[in-house]
């Protein structure tokens, strides 16, 4: 993939995610996203493409809530850490996380990365265990997803300089 075809991707999904935020449970047109039939084909591709920027995202804020030296000392509370890390991200990327929300009955193909989700959210918080069956993993991920969620009216804690600046730069990542 060349530099021009990474910057129209990111222009494409960029421009979902705008179109998504009118009616995220809608289906997106994408005859109304220049290029966005060219490059993925159909929406499900379309959707993949976003669940994986959504990925991408999370991820780096999860490494970045985990490595701040500002909590290194709290006995490694990892449930507070994966909280804070998906509510800072949910927050940072709501259109994005409330068109993946919305897509998700409508798009079978989701299903399994949105349950890869659950497992990272749950593993990561060191709720479950890798060895467990992967049926358990996915409902302590659901379990905990929605737990956060409820409480998304929490404000995220304030973080010191380093961990702020380990933030800034995870979505770069």
């Amino acid at each position: 993939m060349s530099w021009t075809d990474f910057y129209r991707r990111r222009e494409i999904l960029e421009a979902a995610v705008r179109q998504g935020r009118r009616a995220p449970r809608e289906p997106l047109a994408l005859a109304e996203i220049p290029g966005a039939a060219d490059v993925f084909g159909t929406e499900e591709n379309l959707l993949l493409a976003l669940h994986y920027r959504w990925t991408q995202l999370l991820s780096g804020y999860l490494r970045a809530e985990l490595a701040d030296p500002d909590h290194a000392d709290e006995a490694g509370d990892q449930v507070d850490a994966v909280t804070r890390a998906w509510r800072q991200a949910q927050q940072d990327h709501e259109d994005l996380r409330t068109l993946l929300d919305g897509a998700l009955e409508r798009c079978t193909a989701l299903e399994p990365l949105h349950r890869s989700e659950l497992h990272m959210l749950a593993l990561t918080a060191g709720l479950a265990e890798p060895g467990e069956p992967a049926a358990e993993i996915a409902k302590v991920g659901q379990a905990f997803d929605a737990l956060v969620r409820a409480g998304d009216a929490c404000p995220v804690r304030r973080r010191g300089p380093v961990g702020h600046l380990m933030r800034l730069l995870a979505p770069s990542a």
